[in-house]
Parts: structure tokens; sequence; C-alpha cells
């Protein structure tokens, strides 16, 4: 039997068989080889986005620890300075306080160191008046009687 335009239907059904047996040929030397190593490789990439991401978690969780640690830090630093500061400031307080003491008592040294030099002063000058005035009676004893031989004699 002959169609028209010279059709062969054997012809168009070996055709068909053939492209059939390619095209289960490359399904499965092609198709599911390629398959399998696209996901195979999907399954990789997500097991690294997802390791990614998990670290990524990790590193914004130590770096949030190690802002709340600055903080802390930042807050101990303040809090030490300030306890430093009122050291220093009750430091300072008992330095003035102990060099008042140590005035006053200089004060008082030089004062009684004076006071014992005016006595001694005081007492050397009654000695030396004291003397002086018996050296001028003497002289005087001695000038009268010098006048008074002058007179007998």
């Amino acid at each position: 039997m002959s169609l028209p335009l010279n059709i062969d239907f054997g012809q168009i059904l070996i055709h068909m068989f053939n492209l059939a047996l390619l095209f289960g040929g490359l399904y499965l030397l092609l198709y599911k080889p390629v398959k399998k190593f696209m996901d195979n490789r999907t399954a990789e990439y997500k097991a690294i986005e997802d390791e990614t991401d998990e670290k990524l978690r990790i590193a914004e969780e130590a770096q949030k620890q190690a802002e709340e640690k600055l903080a802390g830090a930042e807050m101990e630093i303040a809090r030490k300075a300030e306890q430093a500061k009122r050291d220093a400031e009750q430091e300072a307080e008992d330095i003035i306080k102990d060099a008042q003491k140590i005035k006053k008592q200089i004060i008082a040294d030089a004062e009684d160191a004076a006071t014992r030099e005016k006595t001694r002063m005081i007492n050397d000058a009654r000695e030396e008046l004291a003397e002086l005035a018996v050296k001028a009676a003497e002289k005087v004893l001695s000038e009268k009687a010098a006048v008074s031989e002058d007179n007998d004699a």
C-alpha cells in the first residue's frame, strides 16, 4: 500500500522506535548520572551553606558576647577609675592632714626653741648686767678709794 506523498508507516515506526531507543539510552546514559551529579552537587552546596550559616551564627554570637564583655570591661574601668580617684583624694587629704600636723609640730618646736633662746638670752643679759654692775661698782669704789686716799694724804 502506498500512501500519498510516499509516506511509509513502517519507516515512521522504525524511526519512532529508534527515537525511543535514543531517548531511553540517553536517559540511562546521561540524564540519570547528570541528575545524580546535580543532586549531589546541590546537597554539597546546601551542606556548605548550612555550615556557613552555622559559623556565621556562632561568629555573631561570639561578637555579641565580646561586645557585652567590652561593655562590662568599660564599666569596670570606669568604676575602678572612680575608685582610684576617691582613693587619691583620700590619700591627698591624709597627706594634707599629716602636713598640717607636722606644720603645727614644727611651729610648736620653733616656739619652744624661741622661748628657750629668749630665756637664755635674758639670763645671759642679766648675768652680763650683773657683771657690768659689779665692775662699775668696783670701779666707782676704787675711784672713791683713790680719791679718799688722795684726800687723806
